[in-house]
Formats: structure tokens, sequence, C-alpha cells
């Protein structure tokens, strides 16, 4: 199928309802950002044989960093995605042009070697395609026009977005579609573990990747029990606003890395490489011991691994009863921990920058005023963004006293989807 016959699909009543899953009342404006990435393939690559590819953004409701350390997470898409047109070509080359980001790049296949810097767009393509290879999967050339709405350095997984995206491509143009969401997961993890050289773990990937609201256990991360919950956000009257406080938290990755470091030295402690393969009461038994090995920060924040896992558990059981009220509880309570015990809202080497305090201190006066809601650190922290639930009706005024107070264009009003990473062609056969 050519750009004009993808442009002439767009149109047809079931992608129009396609689209309204996506994208709900922003459908039309979704339809013309596929109409822009078929007119900028055509522009720079001609015609030929296409498809086009949604990967969606993703928030963690609950779970805040325990998916390294193989523990459970409660998480959701959202409404905000990367999408591309692609096709295949014969020249063992890869062209990647993202509108979004200014970048126009080509990868050789005979050269996967990441660059000096272990940075980039480009380095990360290169780890994803290799971990298609080291996984016995088929890879070859293609051109991909892309462009992206997930906000960059914000928590939101910009970064894992675009990796579900390239595998969804690689997947439908070279395997059939036959590739399960788990491995591109793992393919995107390997992909930032080597060729970043960034500590993450899988809950960015298997988020974007799967779609809708979802719980996720790492127990066996080779295996993540991956569950969808029947649960219609929609119909709660909250809404699900993300707040961006100032500062990305691309160079933190040091920072980012030593909360899986000090949770993995506890477990070390004990003979074990993951906290997950441990328990809260051998650490309480242990604890003079394990603060003098390990040093007070990494303790409180295994104290919160083992708190936060029960959260999700609390979370997830009170939404599968439909009790959102009860739910909020366990989210704020998942925020106040990451605060006080996992302690990543600021770095203690520049206090004099705590944008995500304030921003959660501003919610929090806020919320107090509405009697509802909650808030909390979202993503990897340090820098980057809250996430607030409160109330649809008092959402715009929300969105006005945030961007009063933080900056224009700070608050965002987001939606949980209910699809990850895929081909819209495929979806809509």
């Amino acid at each position: 199928m050519n750009t004009e016959a993808n442009e002439k699909l767009l149109e047809e009543t079931n992608c129009r309802e396609l689209f309204q899953r996506l994208y709900d009342k922003d459908a039309e404006t979704g339809r013309e950002r596929y109409r822009n990435v078929l007119k900028g393939y055509r522009e720079h690559f001609g015609e030929g044989e296409v498809c086009m590819f949604t990967s969606a953004g993703r928030t963690e409701v609950c779970g805040n960093h325990t998916d390294h350390n193989h523990g459970k997470i409660l998480a959701g898409s959202i409404d905000l995605d990367c999408v591309a047109a692609a096709g295949r070509t014969e020249d063992r080359q890869i062209r990647i042009i993202s509108e979004t980001f200014h970048q126009d790049f080509t990868i050789d296949l005979g050269d996967l070697e990441p660059s000096s810097r272990y940075a980039g767009t480009s380095d990360l393509t290169k780890g994803l395609i290799r971990g298609f290879q080291e996984n016995g999967y088929q890879v070859g050339g293609f051109n991909a026009y892309i462009t992206s709405n997930v906000i960059a350095s914000a928590g939101v997984s910009s970064s894992a977005s675009y990796e579900m995206l390239i595998c969804s491509i690689l997947n439908e143009l070279y395997n059939d579609g036959k590739i399960d969401l788990v491995a591109y997961a793992h393919i995107g993890k390997f992909s930032e573990n080597v060729y970043w050289k960034k500590a993450s773990g899988l809950m960015d990937q298997m988020a974007c990747a799967v779609g809708g609201l979802i719980s996720l256990d790492f127990k066996d991360p080779q295996k993540p029990v991956v569950e969808k919950i029947d649960f219609d956000f929609a119909k709660t009257g909250y809404a699900m606003i993300m707040v961006q406080t100032g500062k990305g938290h691309a160079d933190l990755s040091e920072e980012y890395s030593s909360i899986p470091g000090e949770m993995k030295s506890v477990a070390g402690f004990f003979g074990k490489e993951t906290l997950s393969e441990c328990s809260e009461e051998e650490l309480i038994a242990a604890l003079p011991k394990v603060r003098k090995a390990c040093g007070d920060r990494a303790v409180m924040r295994a104290f919160h691994f083992f708190e936060e896992n029960k959260r999700v558990e609390g979370a997830v059981a009170a939404l599968e009863a439909n009790d959102f009220e009860k739910a909020l509880r366990y989210i704020e309570a998942s925020g106040n921990s990451s605060w006080k015990y996992l302690q990543n809202t600021y770095v203690t080497g520049a206090v004099e920058e705590q944008g995500i305090p304030v921003a959660l201190a501003l919610t929090e006066i806020y919320l107090k005023k509405l009697g509802k809601g909650a808030c909390r650190v979202n993503g990897g922290g340090f820098a980057g963004v809250i996430q607030t639930f409160l109330p649809a009706e008092a959402a715009e005024d929300y969105v006005r006293y945030i961007d009063g107070a933080i900056g224009a264009g700070s608050a965002h009003i987001m939606k949980i989807r209910p699809i990850g990473a895929a081909c819209i062609n495929t979806l809509l056969r």
C-alpha cells in the first residue's frame, strides 16, 4: 500500500473509529499527524509500499522505581505517541528522519558499534537492531519518517516510545508481526543498558507497548506477568494531569542509576541479586548490619521497594473492585514514599533546584482545598514531571493555577489509551 492508498485508508469509517479509541477528542488532530508523516515519507523517500505505526508514551500510576529490582508496577499508556510511516528497502541501510527532533541519520546494518558517546538516537537505534539480531529475529533496511508529541525528558518515556515504535516497524516489515510485546521490552532494555549505559528496567517499554491500564510483576523478568485491568478510567470523573516542573532529567543518569544500584547493594548483603529475592522482615532483622554495610539511604530505598509492591497490589485490587477513591489513597502514599524514602524528588548536590517538590507542594495545597485527588512524582524523578489526579471539573482551573505558578505550558491533561505499540494497517485488517 503506497502513501496515497494509506491517505485514503485514513478516511475510512473503521479508521475513524480506531482513531477515536486512540485519541478521543483529538482524533482529527491525530489523523492529521498521520497525513503529515505520509507526506514527509513521500517527499523524502518517494512512493512505494509503506505502513503506518504508532507507539504510546506511558505513565506509571504506582510502583516508582521497582521494575529494576523485579518488583510490581501499575502503569498505563497515554494518548501521546510516536507515529511513523515506514517502508522496506533492499540496501541494508536504515534511514530515519525525525521531524520533531530535527534528526536525519542513516545506519548501516554492517556497522552496529555504538559511538564513543553512548548516547543519542542513533546509538539507541543500533542497540535495538543488535537486540533483534541477538534474539534471532530478522532485520533489514527501511526508511522511516517519524513525528512525536511524547514530551521529551519529562518522565513519560519518549525514549521507550521511540524504541517500541522501531520494534513495531522491524516486527511488521521483517518478522510477519509474530514477535510478542515482552520481547520488544527486553530489546529496548538491552539497548538502553548496553548502548546508553543506562541502568533501566522493563517498565517503560512494557507500558508503552502493551496499552491500556496494566499491572506488571517482574519477579521473573524473562516472563513478566502482565495483566490488563478491566477498568474504564474515563468513567471515574477524574482527570489525569502531568506537570513539567521546569527541568528535564536527561543529564541525571548517575542519580537515576544510584537507585537500582543501592537497592541491589542491600540485596547483595543477603547474597541475592535483587530485592525481589529478599523480604522486608529479613531487612529489619539484620538492620544494624545492613546500615553499616550499605548506608542509610540504601536501606530507606529498600523499605520503599517492599512497601511500594504492597501499594501496587492494593491499588490494583481497588481498581478491580471499581473503587477509584481507594486506589487514589495508594497512589498518594506512593508519592509520599518516593519523596521520603526513595528520595528522588531532587538532587542532593543541587538543593537550590527543587522543581518537583515545589510542584508537589503547590498541588497538595490545591488538592487540600478540593478535598479530593492525589499527586506523586512520576518516572525516574530528581527532575521532570509530577502526576496529578483530580476531579475533571477542576482540571482546567488547576492547569491555570500551575501554569501561573510554574510557567505557561507546564500542565498537560492526558488520557489512558487502550492500544500501545502497533502497526495501524494491521489493526485495520
